[in-house]
């Protein structure tokens, strides 16, 4: 069900909102726009096609039917409903495209691109066209994917200036930043929680003050600077995202030379955060 969705709801991105203006973020999709463009073929048929020699791509290096399995049912759900929501949709909003913004149509359509992509991962699905093609280089290269997408995509988007414009360019990197941080979004959910690296020479003063103030507990272990060559305490302490200004609070307070460090966690298990059930 969820794979259904996620490509219903790219689908319906594609059409709504990029193929009216000949925009996506880079991939299959804006290759298949500038093909559809020259030839006339319908642009979800045209989709299907070229993704074919990397589903044989995929096939060989990726992990046979493990990994065509589903790859091959999203897009074609994506394909087909791709064409009909463009038969359909002038039909069904009494003007179409649905704005005249070419801008909101890259926002709205980068956004919704990347939520219905984070279903299609969210259900175990692959990637599909230069993903796939990317993670074959990946495996064969051990070239980093990001870089490997970045030429690929960026590669298309290059072409899809040549053919609609420069301007439409600009709006289809806009689309292809928004598309990925909505994707990661529905991938890892919102970042709640901070992870906090704490180095002090008063570890049981500044643990006791976190457990009576916010109601943490911590982890701590010995550390030696690699400058000075002293032994300190590292605390490990892991907070809901209101807690740090109090969290800064408390260590300052507590031990004025401590070094803390504050980063981004996506999801905390366990204790009184969330349970090991997955979701």
């Amino acid at each position: 069900m969820t794979l259904v969705v996620g490509a219903s709801v790219q689908a319906f991105a594609y059409a709504a909102f990029m193929v009216p203006y000949q925009i996506a973020a880079g991939g299959m999709g804006g290759l298949s726009l500038v093909i559809s463009h020259w030839t006339g073929f319908p642009v979800g048929a045209t989709y299907f096609a070229l993704n074919i020699p990397m589903f044989l791509l995929g096939y060989l290096n990726l992990g046979g039917w493990h990994f065509l399995g589903k790859t091959l049912l999203g897009v074609a759900i994506f394909s087909v409903l791709t064409d009909v929501l463009l038969r359909w949709l002038p039909g069904v909003f009494p003007y179409f495209p649905i704005t005249d913004n070419m801008l909101l149509s890259a926002v709205y359509g980068g956004i919704l691109g990347g939520i219905g992509g984070g279903l299609i991962y969210r259900s175990g699905a692959g990637g599909s066209g230069t993903s796939i093609l990317g993670r074959v280089i990946q495996v064969r290269t051990g070239a980093p994917l990001s870089q490997i997408l970045l030429f690929t995509d960026g590669a298309i988007v290059m072409v899809m200036g040549v053919v609609f414009g420069w301007e439409t360019s600009l709006y289809a990197l806009l689309m292809l930043f928004l598309w990925g941080l909505a994707s990661d979004y529905v991938l890892e959910g919102p970042s709640s929680v901070r992870t906090v690296l704490i180095v002090t020479a008063q570890p049981d003063a500044v643990m006791a003050a976190l457990r009576t103030e916010l109601g943490r507990t911590a982890s701590h272990w010995t550390v030696t600077g690699g400058y000075s060559g002293e032994e300190r305490q590292m605390i490990m302490c892991t907070v809901q995202r209101p807690q740090v200004n109090a969290l800064k609070r408390i260590v300052s307070a507590t031990d004025p030379t401590a070094f803390y460090v504050i980063g981004d966690a996506h999801q905390a298990v366990g204790g009184d955060f969330t349970s090991h059930n997955p979701s």
